[in-house]
């Protein structure tokens, strides 16, 4: 063990315990991402400004929306854990899939969960569904940054071996081989960096080009995370898909990594058609 190595900070997953009733970590960032992007989302409903022709969306939208996309992300993202992280388990053992208390939730099936309920919302309410769907990258990277520190709380998802690294924390469940904090470089790549970066975008652009901001979003969270999964220990159940023993790629190619590249490819075709008007609309649509 180096002799920098950082001791993990044991904080117990458990925040809140009244009687038979737990309240984890996990879920209170679950919580706060939603209630976070609950607020921010309301406060740019209401710049009329960034909305231009088109419809802005009401408080009782706002107010809806966040169910809708709650259920998307929880139904999504354990989905996507049980397709793409460990389908062989759950195949053998069926049931394991509605236990989401032990965790296993992945972001890109959240992501595609959230997408869709966002879509359906939309089009539920006469609302433009990209303009919607630019709304919610936004607010975004405010859960991802609690689910992250979440992460780093529970000891999971921990980075890869370290030991000369000055700052590696040596995990409770990770043997001694201190590691990288992994969690906290996604915290701050995809959520401290990227609200910033979508912060600056929304004041310079509003939502007057559907689907440029969601397009800046995806492309930013799928170069994050492949930057981040550098750090990151791969699923154990999973391993290094490939390129394992090419030290110029640090150790592999991850699935989360695979699952960043067409991100990024349709990030980028957003900005594209975005950038040069094919998704303005020509008039605004009246409400059903």
């Amino acid at each position: 063990m180096a002799l920098s190595a950082l001791s993990f900070p044991i904080i117990d997953p458990v925040a809140i315990s009244i009687g038979p009733i737990a309240i984890r970590w996990y879920a209170l960032a679950y919580v706060a991402g939603l209630l976070g992007g609950w607020f921010y989302a309301k406060r740019l409903a209401a710049r009329s400004a960034y909305w231009g022709p088109l419809r802005q969306p009401q408080p009782v939208d706002i107010d809806d929306l966040i169910v809708w996309v709650a259920l998307g992300v929880v139904l999504g993202g354990r989905i996507g854990y049980v397709l793409f992280y460990n389908l062989g388990n759950y195949l053998a053992h069926p049931l394991e899939i509605l236990a989401v208390w032990r965790g296993g939730m992945s972001f890109h099936g959240g992501f595609a969960g959230a997408v869709l309920a966002i879509v359906l919302f939309s089009r539920a309410r006469s609302l433009n569904p990209l303009a919607m769907l630019d709304l919610a990258a936004i607010v975004t990277p405010i859960g991802l940054f609690f689910g992250r520190i979440a992460n780093f709380i529970n000891g999971e998802l921990w980075g890869r071996p370290a030991p000369d690294f000055p700052y590696a924390v040596v995990f409770p469940h990770a043997g001694p081989v201190p590691r990288h904090p992994s969690q906290l470089y996604e915290a701050f790549g995809e959520g401290l960096v990227l609200f910033l970066v979508m912060m600056w975008a929304v004041r310079r652009f509003g939502f007057r080009r559907p689907g440029l901001l969601g397009g800046i979003f995806v492309l930013g969270y799928a170069v994050a995370r492949i930057v981040c999964e550098f750090f990151r220990e791969p699923d154990e159940q999973l391993g290094f898909l490939f390129g394992s023993s090419v030290q110029a790629l640090g150790g592999g190619i991850t699935m989360g990594m695979l699952l960043s590249v067409p991100m990024a490819l349709v990030g980028a075709a957003f900005i594209w058609f975005a950038a040069r008007g094919y998704t303005r609309p020509t008039a605004t649509p009246e409400p059903a």
